[in-house]
């Protein structure tokens, strides 16, 4: 069941995300602070808007979609008579599937497990009515809010400086993903990936992501009831109360604090204007919305190929530009690039019925070989 509205957000939302992990695929941003690299005003603008802009909204979004997109999934086998706990499950199982390739051989920065493991999550409460959806998803969005308080009572709002440790693991990245072998880059990036996953760290984002699927699977079952004005007043709300949470650390200065309150409340506002927003503009019918569905309804593939091109650009085995690229050309490659992709995705429909992870994906979860290429 396609609905071309979520799958524009679907490709605004593969935009975002590729904005945000391009500063990852160049610099060693999880170690450093990239305004103290790039000195440039045009870097720190750009380093800013991104922040603002995209930090901590569109993976909520993504997992927004993904909870509303399994509800699409549910209701599209109960019409085909199909059993759907098990088809779910062998398509998260799929899911896990790629995104180890992903993660493991070529960008540490990999989602798609943590999203396997999120809708395993959500397939408990397959039977269970949308009010429970609705619930679970505030509860576990509560220790956010707890740790937010903490913060303040341990008085965690001085200056969030970057370590010695940090600056150490920063220059080790440099050196192996520019100049390193292959198996330097390996275990690089094994170690990246456990760095940012380990297991507290996995369960509080899988936590966080089950919320924002909660709430995304909610919407899908009560999206009958939502009128244009209703969304419209979401639209407004969020982003009254987004965008100020989003600019909190340039006006209070930034600490731990204002970044946690940044990234975990103004974030996922953020990303609520965007999903009402966009909802509202693809009703317009506007042409730019036919690229934008095109590019959303093969999300993995372009995914999955954003990360297979700039691996190669920064890392040793390919162009080995890692750590010389500056945010302002990074952004601007990030433009360059989906654009690509858009136009190449709606091409490519044209001539398959879906993309050829897609695909793959379809088959694996149904166990047959479903349609490809459309016939003249």
């Amino acid at each position: 069941m396609r609905m071309k509205e979520v799958d524009s957000i679907r490709g605004f939302a593969l935009f975002g995300i590729f904005l945000v992990n391009m500063l990852d695929f160049h610099s060693p941003v999880m170690y450093i602070r990239l305004e103290n690299w790039w000195k440039s005003p045009l870097d720190r603008w750009t380093i800013t808007f991104i922040d603002v802009a995209a930090q901590a909204s569109f993976y909520p979004l993504f997992a927004f979609l993904f909870g509303f997109s399994m509800i699409l999934f549910r209701e599209q086998a109960s019409e085909q008579g199909l059993p759907f706990p098990r088809l779910f499950m062998r398509r998260m199982v799929a899911l896990l599937v790629l995104g180890g390739i992903h993660a493991f051989f070529i960008w540490h920065g990999d989602i798609l497990i943590t999203y396997a493991a999120t809708g395993v999550l959500l397939l408990l409460f397959q039977q269970v009515s949308s009010r429970v959806w609705l619930f679970t998803a505030l509860v576990c969005y509560v220790p956010r809010g707890i740790i937010a308080i903490l913060l303040v009572v341990a008085g965690r709002t001085g200056e969030n400086g970057v370590s010695v440790e940090a600056e150490s693991l920063a220059r080790e990245a440099l050196k192996n993903y520019r100049h390193g072998t292959a198996s330097d880059i390996f275990w690089q990036r094994l170690h990246d990936w456990v760095y940012v996953n380990n297991t507290e760290g996995f369960l509080f984002i899988a936590m966080t992501l089950l919320s924002f699927g909660l709430f995304g699977g909610y919407v899908a079952q009560n999206r009958s009831a939502l009128s244009a004005r209703t969304i419209k007043r979401v639209a407004v709300v969020s982003f009254l109360i987004g965008l100020p949470l989003k600019l909190l650390p340039y006006w209070m200065g930034k600490n731990m604090w204002t970044e946690y309150v940044q990234d975990t409340f103004g974030g996922p506002a953020l990303a609520l204007f965007y999903a009402a927003g966009m909802w509202l503009l693809a009703q317009k019918r506007w042409g730019v919305f036919d690229y934008l569905a095109a590019a959303g309804r093969m999300s993995v593939t372009n995914y999955l190929l954003q990360s297979v091109l700039c691996t190669f650009v920064f890392y040793s085995y390919g162009l080995g530009l890692y750590g010389s690229v500056r945010p302002l050309y990074g952004t601007i490659g990030v433009a360059v690039i989906y654009g690509l992709q858009a136009i190449a995705s709606r091409k490519w429909l044209q001539h398959f019925y879906t993309g050829p992870v897609e695909w793959l994906w379809r088959a694996v979860t149904y166990g047959n070989w479903p349609l490809f290429r459309r016939r003249s």
